[in-house]
């Protein structure tokens, strides 16, 4: 069996937080009244799971590109599953939780934390290239 804490996107802090966040989600949904669901329950799991789905696409992907693409999705996700734990709230269909709270800052603050450094690694991949030069780009009177 393949040990899955070999893989680099187990190891990063914000998709553990992402993975506990859909733990949360899941035992936080199966409270609700039937009668209170209204899609609520499916909206929530699926953004939910698609935030640590995002960020090891992310993280398993070939480019800087892709990997900054991916939990940017990531993070839409989890603005959304924010709002749908207030609407929650507001219909009474759940109390709010601290614990719950501070598990979507820690992972908002990650998430952004993780996008900054891809950022900045981009950026600081973009500055050290070099142009490699064409000899056949030289002007004729140069040949």
């Amino acid at each position: 069996m393949f040990d899955s804490a070999k893989r680099p996107r187990e190891r990063l802090d914000v998709r553990q937080d992402a993975m506990s966040l859909v733990e949360a989600v899941c035992r936080l949904t199966t409270r609700f009244p039937d009668n209170g669901r209204f899609g609520l329950v499916s909206e929530m799991r699926r953004a939910a799971i698609s935030i640590p789905s995002n960020i090891s696409e992310g993280a398993a992907g070939r480019s800087t590109s892709e990997y900054l693409r991916c939990p940017s999705m990531a993070l839409g996700s989890l603005a959304e599953l924010d709002t749908q734990i207030q609407i929650t709230n507001r219909l009474e269909l759940s109390t709010p939780s601290t614990e719950l709270g501070d598990l979507l800052q820690r992972t908002f603050a990650r998430l952004n934390a993780l996008i900054l450094a891809i950022e900045k690694r981009r950026n600081d991949a973009r500055s050290t290239e070099f142009p490699i030069p064409n000899p056949q780009s030289r002007p004729s009177h140069a040949r």
